[in-house]
């Protein structure tokens, strides 16, 4: 984690050396007025600049640790939040570094593991209040977080995490096991193979694991879907494609097989295709990571479709989409084989777990 740790402080400055020597990733800034206490590796600020400082750096940092009071903080970090999806992990410690708060984003930031951290580098005291771990009850988030998931809703947590809470029942289908493995009997759930089984159950909220597109008709407000990154998609397209044609290419075919693109882990194509503006775009705009292969390499998948004349002649391949999705895919599943358009060609590949 990178790590902005501030201090204003004399007494800060001490605490703040000792966390930026022996904290991976931590960079100390201290006020000017306390330089010398804080060794070579600092940046200084002049005090009167604190709040612009914290602006300047809020989106450079993963976490934040201030070393001041609460309320200073508060105010100052007020206007930089924007969702506890996206915020950076906030820590508070006080002047005599007797106590490390978890203050912000203390599940998905990771603020509540840097304010342990803090606490053991230290010896200081963490607090930490969000509610399930105050129980000391896993929470939904941080097993998303633990497993790589993508939330579908973030706002459905605090519904699932209060049912956890008050001790309710809660319905789970989840075919990869980890939610049994990561509750381990610490809460009232039960597990069915199903989604129309869950619903039948009666329970006060549903949890599902998977890369399912759900209607939005379909989805009560104490339904929370996590969604594993599992699925793979094998893209060929003609040279000069925009991205906006592969983009609503590849949602049509999506939908139509009630796939979640949120469940997507990566794009695979060709090697010839890794200057191909309209796809780098694309990959881009979902923030999602390219993989390439040789075209002898994709030749020796088989794969269901026909060959391609078409990309026989132009890369030497017998095709591009299937083999490539089988290829990243760690030869899972085609859920898609090979559909096209006049520029775009997809398929579709669960992600076959190592074994």
């Amino acid at each position: 984690m990178h790590v902005a740790v501030i201090a204003i402080t004399r007494n800060g400055a001490r605490l703040g050396k000792k966390l930026r020597q022996e904290m991976t990733g931590a960079e100390l800034y201290v006020s000017s007025r306390y330089a010398g206490q804080a060794g070579k590796e600092r940046t200084t600020f002049d005090p009167a600049g604190l709040k612009e400082l914290i602006v300047s750096l809020w989106k450079e940092y993963d976490g934040f640790v201030f070393i001041m009071a609460t309320g200073i903080v508060v105010r100052m970090i007020a206007p930089c939040l924007t969702s506890k999806e996206s915020d950076p992990a906030v820590v508070v410690m006080d002047d005599a570094g007797h106590f490390a708060i978890s203050l912000l984003s203390g599940h998905l930031g990771g603020a509540n593991e840097l304010a342990e951290r803090c606490s053991f580098i230290t010896g200081s005291r963490s607090v930490i209040t969000t509610a399930t771990d105050a129980n000391d009850l896993p929470s939904f988030d941080m097993l998303a977080k633990e497993q790589g998931w993508v939330i579908d809703d973030i706002s459905r947590v605090k519904t699932l995490n209060t049912l956890l809470l008050d001790g309710e029942q809660i319905a789970v289908v989840d075919p990869t096991g980890r939610v049994r493995s990561w509750f381990y009997g610490r809460a009232r759930l039960s597990f069915h193979d199903t989604f129309a089984e869950a619903f039948d159950s009666k329970a006060q909220g549903y949890l599902f694991v998977t890369n399912r597109h759900l209607p939005p008709r379909t989805q009560p407000d104490n339904l929370l879907i996590l969604r594993p990154r599992n699925l793979v998609l094998g893209i060929g397209c003609n040279r000069g494609t925009p991205a906006e044609e592969i983009d609503a290419f590849v949602s049509t075919h999506l939908r139509r097989i009630f796939l979640s693109l949120k469940s997507v882990a990566r794009i695979a194509t060709a090697t010839a295709k890794r200057d191909e503006t309209g796809l780098l775009a694309y990959a881009a705009r979902h923030s999602l990571p390219l993989v390439f292969f040789e075209s002898n390499e994709l030749n020796g998948v088989a794969a269901p479709s026909p060959p391609s004349p078409h990309a026989l002649a132009a890369i030497g391949a017998a095709g591009v989409a299937e083999p490539a999705a089988t290829l990243a895919s760690n030869g899972g599943t085609l859920l898609l084989t090979k559909v096209k358009s006049d520029n775009v060609t997809l398929a579709v590949a669960e992600i076959n777990p190592p074994s």
